[in-house]
């Protein structure tokens, strides 16, 4: 099992810049991802990116740039740095832990992202 708590959300204006984190706990051991989510009213969830326990990430196209993800290993954390945010960004950010010999994924509670115009 794993348990993922995720802090970082907020109001923020365009332009500006949230830190979001994912602590995992659990069975978290052996070759796995880590990523983040998101999911606007009315529309499908989305991949935002992702990053390998050995350090392999993945952007989706309309947040090359401006988000970066990271880990920290020996706290088995995961950060989202949002800068430039717009109004397009706004949803529910979810995180994913995802064991990548077994595919199983475990997603934490998701936390509100909102930018104003």
């Amino acid at each position: 099992q794993v348990q993922l708590v995720e802090s970082g959300g907020g109001l923020v204006q365009a332009g500006g810049s949230l830190r979001l984190s994912c602590a995992a706990s659990g069975s978290i051991f052996g070759i796995n991802s880590m990523g983040w989510y998101r999911q606007a009213p009315g529309k499908q969830r989305e991949l935002v990116a992702d990053i390998t326990n050995y350090g392999i990430t993945n952007y989706a196209d309309s947040v090359k740039g401006r988000f970066t993800i990271s880990r920290d290993n020996a706290k088995n954390t995961v950060y989202l740095q949002m800068n430039s945010l717009k109004p397009e960004d706004t949803a529910v950010y979810y995180c994913k832990w995802r064991n990548l010999v077994r595919g199983n994924d475990y997603w934490g509670q998701g936390t509100q992202v909102t930018v104003s115009s």
